[in-house]
């Protein structure tokens, strides 16, 4: 979710039900150099909570050192990346490309855990690497459990499928079989009925939304109430998209810039206009507009003017 979960999303997420949420992934070279794009990423506020931040790395002593700056930034948990498979992060070692190596897993996990004071630490892992039986993810798990990890995260897939097939629930389940502590599923999360379906074909303990949140920030209320047998909340109205679009908008400029917010929210619009009619001439208009305040505009001619989607 590199590029999308910064505080703006999160801010409207929470509003709408998210709980725990996590800034993008944050690279320990970059944080314990102090880059300033980085340190941007850690942009929070005192309604942003609780809050994770994820640690990707290879270095068990660089990414201690990290972890140790994220605790006093005021973090409420940490988490190591064991699952991005972008094609630069592989080259580095880094990513769902460590769980061929489990050694040095465990060496990453002993230095972290040895560098946090009160924090809990948990891992987010593919089911493997190239492996698609799942046993790295077994093994890893197990490590984690044995470094006193507080509980984990896996992605159905192996790094090299990426999204190309369906989340392996079955993956899920294995790893869940395998250890004691909190497993959460994670991949092709959509809908409450994903959830649901997730959650008993794997027995995990809880549900991770990715993909599924962008532009849909109701998707957290929705799963709540699927999950806990409570009534089904209405589908949001193009109304309510609207509205959260242009608060999505707001966020970003009060919180990045408008220099970030202009470009961030050419990528953002598409998200909450999705499936509407004549949603690609708006977001072409969002990729020429010159400032946020002609977005603004846009966005509000878009869902209010005579050729608006109807509710």
């Amino acid at each position: 979710m590199a590029d999308c979960t910064d505080i703006a999303f999160r801010l409207v997420a929470r509003e709408r039900g998210l709980a725990l949420a996590c800034v993008e992934m944050i690279s320990a070279n970059s944080l314990v150099r102090a880059g300033n794009k980085t340190l941007d990423m850690l942009k929070t506020a005192p309604e942003d909570r609780p809050l994770a931040a994820q640690l990707l790395g290879h270095d068990p002593v660089i990414m201690a050192r990290a972890a140790a700056i994220l605790e006093e930034r005021g973090f409420d948990l940490i988490d190591i990346n064991l699952g991005c498979s972008v094609p630069k992060v592989i080259r580095n070692g880094e990513g769902s490309s460590l769980l061929e190596e489990p050694r040095k897993v465990g060496r990453i996990f002993a230095a972290v855990g040895k560098a946090l004071k009160k924090v809990p630490l948990t891992v987010k892992l593919r089911k493997g690497f190239k492996d698609e039986s799942g046993e790295e993810a077994v093994v890893v798990a197990k490590i984690a459990q044995a470094e006193g990890l507080a509980g984990l995260a896996v992605h159905g897939r192996t790094g090299k499928q990426n999204y190309s097939v369906p989340s392996d629930h079955r993956a899920i389940a294995r790893v869940k079989e395998a250890v004691t502590i909190p497993v959460i599923g994670n991949g092709d999360i959509f809908t409450p009925e994903d959830a649901l379906r997730m959650v008993r074909e794997s027995s995990c303990d809880g549900v991770m939304v990715g993909r599924g949140g962008l532009g849909n920030p109701w998707i957290y209320r929705e799963i709540e109430a699927c999950l806990t047998g409570s009534p089904k909340p209405g589908r949001p109205s193009v109304r309510e998209r609207r509205d959260a679009l242009l608060q999505h908008l707001d966020y970003e400029v009060l919180h990045l810039g408008e220099r970030s917010a202009l470009l961030n929210m050419r990528r953002i619009g598409g998200w909450y206009t999705t499936g509407l009619p004549r949603a690609k001439g708006l977001r072409v208009s969002l990729c020429t507009a010159s400032d946020t305040a002609s977005m603004r505009q846009l966005i509000e001619e878009f869902f209010d003017g005579p050729a608006a989607p109807q509710p």
